[in-house]
């Protein structure tokens, strides 16, 4: 253990700030410019509150089609899920500025865990999509709308607060 007081003058050097490609932010994963992972979250995010809300109204209206809407809002929500994932995953590794930082990583836990809750939705569902709606159907899509709610907070504060993932433009 070192003896040495840092005194209030002594400029403090944050190590991450530092690093080289720490400044390399912009999206490398995009369409003409425009980053698919933002392109791509939004449908996961509208089709996870879709399948809570086609539980919902199963559960108050008991009409057969709302618990056929949730099989496949959940279904899909998984499938456009694992596109936005995989767009965010190229991103996360490939972008020097965007892997160097601890909270791009959160975002990816959360993430992932929103992800095995819109599988495990999807699949209870397959073996009777009328019948799963009640209890654990509507259990796991509100659950994953509150998974979804942190997720999609915490990604739009990269976005916003660091301007990980986004492009300068021309």
């Amino acid at each position: 253990m070192s003896d040495e007081v840092v005194t209030e003058g002594e400029d403090l050097a944050d190590p991450i700030v530092d690093a080289p490609g720490y400044d390399e932010t912009e999206s490398l994963v995009g369409l003409w410019g425009h980053p698919l992972h933002a392109m791509s979250v939004a449908f996961p995010v509208a089709l996870t509150f879709c399948t809570f809300g086609a539980d919902a109204l199963y559960w108050w209206s008991g009409e057969l089609f709302w618990a056929r809407a949730a099989i496949w809002a959940a279904g899909t929500a998984f499938l456009f899920g694992l596109a936005a994932g995989a767009t965010g995953t190229a991103e996360l590794l490939l972008v020097p500025g965007i892997r160097i930082r601890a909270p791009a990583w959160t975002h990816m836990v959360i993430a992932v865990l929103l992800l095995s809750l819109l599988g495990a939705n999807w699949g209870y569902r397959l073996q009777g999509y009328e019948a799963a709606v009640l209890p654990y159907g509507i259990l796991l899509s509100g659950f994953s709308v509150l998974v979804v709610m942190v997720t999609g907070w915490h990604g739009g504060k990269l976005v916003f607060d660091y301007r990980l993932g986004t492009s300068k433009g021309n």
